[in-house]
């Protein structure tokens, strides 16, 4: 999504509910418009650092499936996702966990023409949200605030085969609080 005209008039609009949105100068509010394609985002995909925090939260570093990582510098999004460590504890069916980070926001998401929010939440001391893809009902994004834009984990399973234990959006959120402590405020 790039800004455009458009989100100028809709952030001057919102300026008084966005936090970010104006800025003060020499007594004046000043417009700033975030350029979500110039913040570097945490990258999950890389790091020792972060497989440790894997570990803590239960998933299995060495099962990491690179969706988007840029090489570097600024990037909108960068996505992973991992098997859980105790793979039975979910059932047969293979369940992933996805980490997105990215420099969009929980205002954007509830924007987003496909998202379908089914709730609020709190991540430990972070707002939230809990949302599905209207085309995708069978996953769950549990996607909390951060300076960067937001983080989101999802829940879902690779295939209909085998047993599934557990909700998408309670396993979501599970992990999410699991990996939170980890993350950039």
């Amino acid at each position: 999504m790039r800004w455009g005209r458009g989100s100028l008039i809709v952030c001057v609009a919102v300026s008084f509910l966005l936090p970010g949105c104006t800025t003060t100068v020499a007594g004046k509010a000043v417009v700033a418009v975030r350029d979500t394609d110039q913040i570097v985002v945490f990258n999950p995909c890389r790091g020792e650092d972060f497989d440790e925090a894997l570990r803590s939260a239960g998933l299995d570093p060495a099962t990491r499936h690179v969706v988007t990582d840029a090489p570097e510098g600024p990037a909108s999004w960068r996505v992973c996702n991992w098997r859980p460590l105790d793979v039975r504890q979910h059932g047969s069916a293979k369940l992933v966990v996805t980490l997105f980070s990215t420099s969009h926001t929980l205002y954007e998401l509830r924007k987003k023409e496909n998202a379908v929010i089914v709730g609020h939440t709190r991540v430990n001391k972070r707002q939230g949200l809990v949302s599905n893809e209207r085309f995708d009902p069978g996953t769950c994004y549990v996607s909390f605030d951060a300076q960067q834009g937001m983080f989101e984990v999802n829940a879902g399973w690779l295939s209909d085969e085998g047993t599934r234990i557990g909700e998408p959006c309670q396993i979501a959120q599970h992990f999410a609080q699991a990996l939170e402590p980890h993350l950039p405020k």
